[in-house]
């Protein structure tokens, strides 16, 4: 292809996605537990965001947000239990609108098939095969528009194959897009024989907070069920507990157990990153093609001594985010501004020169990286809101809060969650406040502290901008903003 006709082609746009990789299991945001060298390189190459967070750090409401530039409440995915309504406009769907070939493969996890008269199969895309549900590690089965069947192999290079066979199924001339989305490294963390024993021979660091007593933090965090020493299974472990281990070392056994299945299973990703990236390189589409690597939201490598996801706390909302594309985006830069799931569609519709749709409620931040016009000021603050109200598994309230570059207020509104053994007793509702200029471990509750009260005033005011901005509404036991 001329450069006269690359210049004017609309880019392609790779977008890989993975689920539950916490920012920092990856070396380019400076972990101090694995390498990831493909994942660096596109880092390299372009741009990484240090503060791009989930607005619901769940796998089908984030992937829904990502696919539809608005929030849970806008897009109907609030929790693991409703399905998207896939008719809804996407970034991908404008894109096919205007020529691209649109391909989805990997993990969709917003439901399947037709009930009540509403389809749940992936829309908008000329390609679809997807896992079903949370996916199978070794022999996934999947369902395309041609029915079920099982792949055999292991699903990360599953996956990979499959992107490929379709990429070298396109002709050059033609724009396109695909979503190459992964079920790894999700519980419950099963390696394959190619990764399987990378990190056992020295133990693998534990995190300041992994002793986190918790003990100035809400009900709600203290009977939380994601604690690395009482709540990983054996199936999660996948070897019996050795006797006579201390309390304490049992909690760092069980830790170093995790880990190494955790980031075995994200050194796959990483190597198949690379066969993409390889296939960009060897079929001269490397300059063309937006190239993106994220996960659906954080998670908690025995940060307060837990794993997965849910609370809005730093670990769990921070989304891994690379970016690059050598025609516009400079190399080896970092976003520090305040981004969101929310915007991504409106970014990737933009670089390819498309206006998002009226319905989209993100922010684009590609003039931020790209440069081509001035841009919009960044977000003041995060809105994030968690609907699941987990009562059966977890045990972790809903609540809702906003982010700022300084604080992170959080209001737990505790409705119906019964205290244990008092059939009659409920949690009241609390919040959480948190300075992160002089605790970014959050590890110091400050929300009755009398010396933060206008602080915490100011801070419920722009959380009750935020929800009517977003058109989200307050829980009705929410006293009215600075009241307290």
């Amino acid at each position: 292809m001329s450069d006269a006709a690359a210049d004017s082609r609309r880019p392609n746009v790779l977008f890989v996605l993975s689920d539950d990789h916490a920012a920092h299991a990856l070396s380019a945001y400076g972990s101090v537990v694995n390498t990831t060298p493909h994942l660096d390189a596109i880092a390299d190459s372009g741009v990484r965001f240090d503060n791009l967070f989930a607005t619901n750090s769940l796998c089908s409401p984030s992937r829904a947000s990502l696919l539809t530039g608005t929030y849970g409440h806008v897009n109907g995915v609030t929790t693991l239990d409703t399905f998207l309504e896939a008719a809804q406009p996407t970034f991908v769907s404008q894109l096919r609108d205007v020529g691209y070939r649109t391909g989805l493969v990997g993990k969709w996890h917003l439901g399947h098939g037709e009930s009540d008269g509403v389809s749940h199969d992936p829309h908008g895309f000329d390609y679809w095969d997807v896992l079903i549900d949370q996916g199978e590690y070794h022999d996934p089965r999947f369902v395309s528009a041609d029915g079920l069947r099982v792949e055999t192999g292991y699903a990360t290079d599953v996956i990979t194959d499959l992107a490929l066979r379709w990429l070298d199924s396109l002709h050059d001339t033609e724009p396109w897009c695909l979503l190459v989305w992964h079920k790894a490294p999700h519980r419950p963390w099963e390696p394959d024989d190619r990764h399987t024993g990378r990190y056992p021979t020295t133990p693998i660091p534990v995190p300041r907070t992994f002793r986190d007593d918790l003990s100035t933090r809400s009900a709600t965090a203290h009977r939380a069920r994601m604690s690395v020493t009482e709540d990983l299974t054996e199936e999660d472990l996948k070897q019996p507990l050795p006797q006579g281990l201390s309390r304490e070392d049992e909690a760092l056994w069980k830790y170093q157990r995790y880990m190494e299945d955790y980031l075995a299973c994200v050194a796959s990703v990483d190597d198949n990153v690379g066969r993409l990236v390889e296939w960009l390189g060897q079929h001269g589409q490397l300059d063309d093609t937006v190239m993106v690597y994220g996960s659906d939201q954080g998670f908690f490598l025995g940060d307060h001594g837990w794993f997965d996801k849910r609370f809005m706390y730093e670990e769990s909302i921070r989304m891994p985010f690379l970016v690059s594309y050598p025609r516009s985006v400079p190399a080896g830069t970092t976003h520090t501004g305040i981004v969101s799931n929310v915007d991504v569609a409106p970014t990737l519709l933009e670089a390819a020169g498309l206006s998002p749709h009226p319905r989209m409620q993100g922010r684009s931040f590609w003039p931020d990286i790209a440069g081509n016009r001035d841009s919009e000021p960044p977000h003041d603050g995060l809105y994030y809101r968690y609907w699941m109200h987990d009562d059966h598994s977890h045990h972790v309230g809903a609540h809702y809060g906003l982010r700022t570059a300084r604080y992170c207020l959080v209001y737990f509104y505790n409705d119906g969650l019964g205290v244990p053994g008092c059939s009659d007793e409920r949690y009241p509702p609390e919040w959480e406040l948190y300075d992160l200029a002089v605790d970014p471990d959050q590890v110091r509750n400050v929300a009755d502290d009398p010396t933060y009260a206008s602080v915490r005033a100011d801070l419920e005011r722009r959380l009750s901008r935020a929800q009517v901005a977003v058109r989200d509404r307050p829980h009705p036991d929410q006293p009215p903003p600075g009241s307290e």
